[in-house]
């Protein structure tokens, strides 16, 4: 190469084929790309997933039984059977010299082909005694080769990569084809987009020391400070975009500047039946600071079930409305819509607000009113004027509200509940709502908590409030988990006695009809079977997706009214059901669910003055199953959930969907890497702060395209 040719960027290597390495031929090459491997900057950014360290490595003879371990072994037998119960069962003996062990994978039938006579490979798992002889159970295995006594002869540290099934790639070509890729870049190095300042400060390594020490460490300690380096780059490169799309909202898009010196939200807190908690206090206080000032505020409101989340957003919505404009309030479905709007309208029947137009009458009530798909004929145009000429001071609707003909005389401030994000579209059409076009501010509700780097990184483009207590008078609910038949027949129990003390309750199933794949009980399938069984005599009702409308309503208001004992339903329920008498939750096949999606469920009893249950129903199959269950019964504290929830998924695609994986964090994790997630929004904070467009940092600014391009940004902001 050239003397004095610049350092190879990541879009550089980007650009150059697997093919192009010596020693990749076309069958290895297919192999590759198979993997998702096209290029060398693939090929550099497929880290090995664990190390074999020689100096410290596990024996068959030293493991302990009952300890996980990780052996480097040798492929002595193999083969494949079917049990009992027609479950299929590969065994393999395997041995490292010191010992042998078996291993045994059920329902992987795939194994025999993969696992071949005299291959190596690094098997993960825990040591059992099974009939007095060493086994390990469905172990993790990663191929090294096939009598591969090259292996031998590598360093100290031997670096083990994910291989695929269909890739057929081991561990030992993976290894030698980056280590060509890293001999090819060693003449003219590896960029390093980050200013030497911020590695400084930070105490990290360049990047192409880190690439070398990720995939060809001496020791041990070269791969923690290379994943360390790594890691920083991946959060820095969303927290860069992120930041970057937030500062400029801030600088284009002009807000409505609120005065929140009125009495509205005063008298509103006046009238509650309790007090704020010191949570909605400090809530309140950061949104009422973001509506005084002049650029539109972008605010994630989070709060765990039953935190309170309503009494913060009407409070936001009445700062608006009291210094003379108008609210809303979007929710994802009508049926949310209407109940947000029977219960707002409640809490603030009877106030006045001060009308400066009016000459006549100055004061006059607060008008709060409903738009939906079902709101019809004369009523909608009532609505719709009202919206035009001022007169309505808060609307509660679906997206409808800002996608269909509405106009406001001046909208000031939207709260947007349950899942929903705004993002560049969003925004431009309520600013097409408001005559001069002023942004209304915007507070995007959730009643999932989302664990603090999550937040940062998955809604990094919003400030964040959290309500992290409960308001007083919240009965504690207890968990228990029913594992079998003995357990379940007490679940029913509980039920009549709930039932005989006035009380209802909920059964919530997977599926609405029977379906022979999963087996799981269907809604339609147990309300027939409690109906003439187990709850036989009491007034049972149903209720899932396919029921239609006017027969959900009814049937909610039934149990709303009490005339319904127990309702058998889908996760319909899960979000916005306010029955205070419930005080029973029953989950059948609570292993289906996730943890959120249990959270939630748990929520919708423990509303009212009476002690609430939530019990989980049947087995759980897998390990994860087992731990989620098992952190339901221990914990009622959705934040603590959400970090165990992340624990158990891990974090996979943070982007949701996309056309490209380049964005996945691959070695970053949320979890565990929390101190680097804020260590790098502080840094994207420094840099865009100082340098909006990066002009200073262009090697930065073009990496952040190649890894977020405008498509999958646009995508982050508005997912």
């Amino acid at each position: 190469m050239p003397a004095g040719d610049p350092p190879l960027s990541l879009r550089d290597l980007d650009a150059i084929d697997v093919e192009k390495l010596s020693g990749v031929g076309p069958k290895t090459s297919k192999s590759l790309k198979t993997a998702e491997i096209a290029s060398v900057l693939d090929l550099l950014m497929h880290y090995p997933r664990r190390y074999i360290d020689r100096t410290r490595e596990a024996t068959i003879a030293n493991l302990p039984v009952g300890e996980q371990g990780m052996v480097l072994v040798e492929i002595m037998k193999v083969n494949a059977r079917r049990t009992r119960n027609r479950r299929s069962l590969v065994e393999a003996v395997v041995s490292d010299g010191t010992g042998r062990i078996s291993l045994t994978f059920f329902n992987q039938p795939w194994r025999e082909r993969q696992l071949k006579i005299g291959m190596e490979a690094v098997v993960f798992g825990k040591l059992d005694l099974f009939n007095g002889k060493k086994q390990m159970t469905n172990p993790v295995v990663d191929l090294i080769g096939v009598g591969s006594e090259d292996s031998k002869k590598t360093g100290k540290i031997v670096p083990v990569y994910p291989q695929s099934e269909k890739a057929g790639l081991m561990t030992w070509d993976l290894m030698k084809i980056v280590a060509e890729a890293l001999r090819k870049c060693e003449a003219r190095g590896i960029a390093d987009p980050v200013p030497e300042s911020v590695l400084d400060d930070l105490d990290l390594i360049a990047r192409h020391r880190a690439l070398v020490g990720i995939h060809r460490p001496e020791a041990m300690g070269e791969v923690t400070l290379a994943r360390r380096r790594l890691v920083f780059d991946e959060l820095l490169r969303i927290q860069v975009k992120l930041v970057q799309r937030k500062r400029l909202i801030e600088r284009r898009d002009r807000g409505v500047e609120h005065d929140t010196t009125g009495a509205l939200v005063a008298q509103f807190h006046d009238r509650l039946a309790f007090p704020l908690t010191a949570a909605q206090e400090r809530a309140i206080a950061e949104i009422v600071h973001d509506l005084g000032a002049p650029s539109p505020m972008h605010r994630l409101l989070q709060g765990d079930v039953g935190a309170g989340k309503t009494v913060v957003a009407v409070s936001a919505l009445l700062t608006a409305v009291q210094g003379g404009h108008q609210a809303a309030l979007m929710a994802p479905t009508e049926v949310l819509a209407e109940q947000h709007h029977l219960g707002i309208a409640e809490l603030l029947d009877g106030m006045i607000v001060a009308d400066a137009g009016a000459s006549l009458f100055p004061d006059r009530p607060l008008s709060v009113e409903l738009l939906s798909n079902r709101t019809t004929g004369p009523d909608r145009k009532r609505v719709i004027a009202g919206l035009a000429d001022g007169s309505v001071d808060l609307v509660i609707g679906t997206h409808a509200l800002i996608q269909d003909k509405v106009a406001f005389r001046s909208l000031g401030a939207v709260v947007v509940d349950e899942q929903h994000r705004f993002g560049v579209e969003q925004r431009a059409a309520l600013r097409e709502k408001n005559v001069d076009d002023t942004v209304p501010d915007v507070l995007v509700m959730t009643a999932t908590p989302i664990p603090r780097t999550a937040a940062m990184t998955v809604y990094g483009d919003l400030d964040v409030s959290v309500l992290d207590e409960l308001p007083p008078g919240r009965t504690p609910i207890v968990t228990e988990w029913a594992r079998d038949g003995v357990d379940e027949a007490t679940v029913w129990d509980a039920v009549r006695a709930a039932v005989e003390a006035g009380q209802q309750a909920y059964v919530v199933c997977p599926l609405i009809e029977e379906s022979e794949k999963l087996e799981v009980r269907s809604a339609e399938e147990t309300y027939e079977e409690l109906s003439g069984g187990e709850l036989y005599g009491l007034r049972v009702g149903l209720l899932h997706g396919r029921v239609p409308a006017a027969d959900k309503e009814a049937t909610m208001a039934q149990f709303r009214r009490g005339d319904i004992d127990v309702l058998v339903a889908t996760t319909v329920i899960e979000v916005g059901v306010d029955v205070p008498n419930a005080t029973v939750m029953v989950i059948l096949d609570a292993a289906r669910f996730g943890i959120a999606q249990l959270h939630q469920l748990r929520g919708r009893v423990g509303r009212g003055a009476v002690a609430s249950c939530c019990y989980l129903v049947g087995e759980a199959t897998t390990p994860d199953g087992e731990s989620r269950l098992e952190a339901l019964v221990r914990s009622t504290d959705g934040f603590e959930l959400a970090e165990v929830d992340l624990e158990l998924r891990g974090e996979g695609t943070i982007m949701g969907e996309k056309q490209k994986g380049r964005n996945d964090l691959k070695l970053a994790s949320l979890r565990r890497d929390r101190e680097w997630v804020e260590k790098a929004r502080e840094v994207a904070f420094g840099l865009i702060d100082a340098d909006p467009d990066l002009d200073s940092t262009p090697e930065l600014a073009a990496e952040i395209e190649l890894f977020l391009g405008e498509d999958e940004a646009d995508f982050l902001l508005k997912s």
